[in-house]
């Protein structure tokens, strides 16, 4: 175990949290609001810590899976710990474990709140909670391989404990150079997004928090109605970019290097566009006789289908009211949700397909035992390892779904609330059914149950194993 890398990497991550707190400061400080010198106490103190951590180099900056795995799972449990501070020094959300439980929403792009009135907050503490989205979106290892020198092709331990996905690929053939085209290509679409927001009416304000919302495909709003607040012609640019976020970002690569067929063959895209419209057209034709014309059943079916594959988890309309079929078909995509090597959460459709393609081959091998069969996605073979994985991965989130569930369940409310609770932590998306539906808050559970979801959210993001790899005694062996 190299500790000194690792100690290096978390001074590094806390410098960048003191410098993202900077941003709400200085909206604090145009706003005239006394929230601005919190955070830039936060942000100082935070700052300082961690350049104690990286004074001192690193013996050795060569690091395995094991410190990536590691370094990951620290660096997101001590920006969440750190930026839930100013939540609660401006008292806005007293309780340290509930504005935890926000923040770890936040990184980890979940959108669950415990808050009932959003509107209370000011300018500055909303823009730092929606910002978090932005942040945790892509991901603040990434953003750090982008712009610091660390150690070659070692990245891709960080890389890949951070990212989606069942496998993490290089667009290039330096990781830091795959780093600098992932957000560049994230923050190309966020401002196109905040330039499209600001010319149908919102302010540069809103725009940004939306913007930072959308693209992390977090889903948390200034306004208590949600997007629902805002204009049809803005709520359908949410669904495109809402949409757009959910798909692997190795698309817009491939387009932007005008290699257009390669897009056409990747399975799980096809897949993403086909649960889409599917679950659009269904709901619609259950929804369709509760409004008066057919352009708003449509927008607000596309709008919660696209809000949940991609788990964003805005909300314009109250799904918890719609019939049976369409409340099962948003679990089944909450579930799902999108693409692999996207901002989005979920269990991923690429996981999906490989698990699919699995269970076909031993089938084959049952009727046909003396035959070969290789599974293929995208044209390409899937290695061994990789269905193992899934496979692995299936079992560890079932096991970890189940186990939540039982301890969720002692905070004794009903059935339908407590379990998509937990799925819907453990997916990223934010809104479930029953009292944690579009209309409720995560308020209703206990401190116990919180710390629970706190967990499940986290583990989501970082897809289980990075953050059960602290719980093995064999991780923090020298050997």
């Amino acid at each position: 175990m190299n500790k000194s890398i690792i100690r290096y990497i978390m001074g590094r991550v806390l410098q960048f949290e003191g410098l993202f707190m900077l941003l709400p400061a200085i909206v604090a400080a145009i706003h005239r609001e006394n929230s601005g010198f919190v955070f830039l106490g936060v942000g100082l103190g935070s700052a300082l810590a961690g350049t104690l951590l990286v004074i001192r180099k690193p013996k050795s900056t060569v690091f395995y899976a094991r410190e990536g795995f590691v370094t990951v799972s620290l660096s997101w449990i001590v920006l969440s710990l750190i930026g839930a501070l100013p939540f609660v020094i401006t008292g806005f959300i007293p309780n340290y474990i509930d504005a935890v439980f926000e923040t770890v929403s936040g990184f980890t792009t979940t959108g669950a709140s415990i808050l009932s009135d959003v509107e209370a907050l000011d300018y500055s503490t909303q823009f730092w909670r929606c910002f978090t989205h932005w942040v945790g979106g892509m991901g603040v290892l990434v953003f750090i391989m982008a712009v610091l020198p660390l150690s070659g092709s070692h990245n891709l331990h960080l890389m890949r404990a951070e990212s989606p996905g069942p496998e993490v690929g290089k667009l290039v053939p330096k990781i830091k150079d795959t780093a600098k085209i992932l957000y560049g290509i994230y923050l190309g679409l966020s401002l196109l997004l905040v330039v499209l927001y600001v010319i149908n009416g919102m302010s540069l304000y809103e725009a940004f928090i939306y913007s930072f919302s959308t693209m992390g495909t977090g889903g948390f709003a200034n306004k208590n109605a949600s997007l629902g607040y805002y204009s049809d012609t803005i709520q359908v640019i949410t669904i495109v970019f809402m949409f757009l976020c959910g798909i692997n970002f190795n698309v817009y690569f491939l387009a932007m290097k005008g290699r257009v067929k390669e897009i056409f063959k990747m399975e799980e895209v096809k897949l993403y566009i086909l649960a889409v419209v599917l679950g659009t057209g269904i709901i619609t034709y259950q929804i369709a006789d509760r409004y008066t014309d057919l352009f708003h059943a449509v927008k607000d079916a596309a709008f919660q289908i696209v809000a949940v594959v991609s788990t964003t988890g805005f909300s314009t309309a109250d799904f918890v009211a719609w019939p049976m079929l369409s409340k099962a078909i948003i679990v089944l995509v909450m579930v799902t949700g999108g693409c692999a090597g996207a901002t989005c959460g979920g269990f991923k459709l690429s996981r999906i397909i490989v698990l699919a393609k699995t269970l076909k081959k031993e089938v084959m091998h049952l009727t046909h035992p003396r035959s070969v069969h290789k599974i293929r996605m995208n044209g390409a073979p899937v290695h061994e390892e990789t269905s193992k994985s899934v496979v692995s991965f299936l079992v560890c989130y079932v096991l970890f779904a189940f186990v939540s569930f039982l301890l969720v369940a002692a905070n004794n409310l009903d059935f339908e609330t407590s379990l998509t609770s937990v799925l819907t932590m453990i997916g990223n998306v934010g809104p479930g059914l029953g009292q944690v539906g579009p209309t409720g808050n995560f308020a209703i559970f206990n401190s116990f149950s919180k710390v629970v979801l706190i967990f499940d959210m986290l583990a989501g993001r970082l897809e289980l194993f990075p953050l059960l790899v602290l719980f093995n005694f064999g991780t923090w062996k020298k050997s």
